[in-house]
């Protein structure tokens, strides 16, 4: 079920009615129909892999309480490499298992020993490398004993399966979302109204730029030998922002409407194009699996500490694995050993944590230093989206050197992508609405501060004015992170 769907748009009113009107007797009873709703809402899609959901969910809960019985280390080690191997199986098999085979064979055929295996038609099940993660982090802390196991397998249902996050995050930890399930929730009005706020403003992102972004993205990408140099790089600044304006998008709309039961969800992104450097973004973007990966890789790996050598080992061991978590690709592994590389100057010299504050956070516009630094990081996250949307390794080397090249400093081909230019405006207008409101958890959140009810409503009906006018409403378009 998509967000963007007329399903959904029935589903969620009917699931917000039970939960605070029917199912309200009791907490037991409430996240009853989570689960329930959860369930029916993964099960839209394909009913076949809630199988999956269920075996992960019922392995971690054992597996949860066993850990917090026993004191010996070789079986809590045990334990834990069950859990991690259970939920990186299922993974590895259905995300990854074509792609080893294929570069398996590769690899022998190029050694002059040809092998013969069939690849399995095999399909990938929504939001797998969100909820294997979120219930492998629930084991992993409780085995390092920052977290109690839970009794109550309804509540830890809920949190493993929790429709809104389910299937394109944000990754929650058990710590900040598990306790949630047992605590009584009563409705707030105004917790509510701001998740509705940030609903539209999601939908917003999602149909008017990501989808329109998509359109002129997947033509160029798509026909990239027929462009020029100029024209390619707008494809690639069009992508640029039909992956901020999806992913956050969805973000937005799970973080709401969880708000809407009371429930609250970690912060996913944080107007990462306003980064001033590559390790600035890399703590506004997709924060839910960046700050899974410190906690659980990276920092078991050493960090920042050791040598520099370590530290540059660990870095491109973080980044790497990003890439893969992202997909069977070769393009991915060259996506993250591309950021790594972006980071790796900044660790070195001791700049990585130099900007932690938001950009020009007490001033109405950045001064030319800030605007210099956010144009060099933005144009370094082009070149790298390049890897990330492009077909093959060959198509992604093919595209850059189009880019990099005379033809650069063409004008694009504007004739041939009518409606390009009036989006270039609809994305200029998009990102001063977000530079307005940085210091928020996202882009409209202040006009819930708006004391005119008048001008608070007037401005809510202009953005569903604009999705209404630039928003392909009549279909409905996957988002990116599905096929993650």
């Amino acid at each position: 079920m998509l967000f963007n769907s007329l399903d959904f748009a029935v589903f969620l009113p009917v699931v917000f009615i039970l939960y605070w009107f029917v199912f309200n007797k009791s907490l037991k009873s409430q996240n009853f129909l989570i689960v329930i709703a959860s369930y029916l809402f993964y099960g839209w899609w394909d009913w076949r892999f809630l199988a999956l959901i269920a075996f992960s969910t019922l392995v971690d809960y054992i597996v949860g309480i066993q850990l917090e019985k026993t004191e010996k280390p070789f079986r809590r080690k045990s334990l834990l490499v069950l859990s991690l191997a259970v939920n990186l199986g299922l993974l590895g098999f259905f995300k990854y298992y074509n792609f080893f085979l294929d570069n398996f064979i590769t690899a022998f055929t190029f050694m002059g020993m040809p092998i013969k295996a069939n690849t399995l038609n095999i399909i990938l099940p929504v939001g797998i490398s969100f909820y294997t993660f979120q219930t492998m982090s629930y084991s992993i802390d409780i085995y390092r004993k920052k977290l109690n196991a839970t009794r109550d397998f309804v509540a830890f249902s809920a949190f493993v399966s929790f429709f809104p996050q389910l299937v394109a995050g944000p990754i929650e930890r058990a710590s900040n979302l598990l306790p949630q399930f047992f605590e009584r929730r009563k409705f707030d009005y105004a917790k509510a109204s701001d998740g509705l706020r940030q609903i539209l403003w999601g939908l917003f992102k999602k149909i008017v730029i990501a989808d329109n972004c998509a359109e002129f993205a997947n033509t160029i990408f798509n026909n990239s030998s027929e462009y020029s140099g100029s024209t390619l790089l707008l494809g690639a600044v069009f992508f640029t922002f039909q992956i901020y304006g999806d992913f956050s998008g969805y973000s937005d709309i799970a973080i709401g409407t969880s708000r809407l039961f009371g429930i609250n969800l970690m912060q996913n992104f944080a107007f990462p194009y306003f980064s001033r450097d590559m390790a600035e973004f890399w703590r506004r973007w997709h924060i839910s699996l960046s700050t899974w990966f410190r906690d659980y890789l990276y920092i078991p790996l050493g960090g920042s500490k050791g040598s520099k050598t370590q530290q540059i080992r660990n870095i491109f061991i973080i980044f790497l694995v990003s890439g893969f978590w992202h997909g069977a690709n070769w393009t991915f592994l060259a996506w993250g050993a591309l950021n790594a590389i972006y980071f790796i100057p900044l660790l070195l010299f001791g700049k990585n944590r130099r900007n932690l504050d938001t950009v020009a956070c007490e001033r109405k516009l950045p001064n030319l230093r800030e605007v210099l630094s956010i144009l060099g990081t933005f144009m370094l996250t082009v070149i790298a989206w390049v890897f990330f949307r492009a077909e093959n390794m060959e198509h992604a080397l093919s595209f850059l050197g189009g880019i990099f090249s005379l033809q650069l400093f063409e004008t694009p081909d504007f004739y041939l992508f009518p409606g390009a230019i009036t989006l270039l405006f609809l994305i200029i207008g998009f990102l001063w609405v977000e530079w307005k409101g940085r210091i928020g958890e996202y882009g409209i959140a202040r006009l819930g501060l708006i004391s005119s009810k008048a001008r608070r409503w007037s401005i809510y009906l202009m953005i569903i004015f604009i999705i209404d006018i630039f928003g392909n409403t009549s279909e409905e378009i996957e988002f990116i992170y599905f096929q993650f």
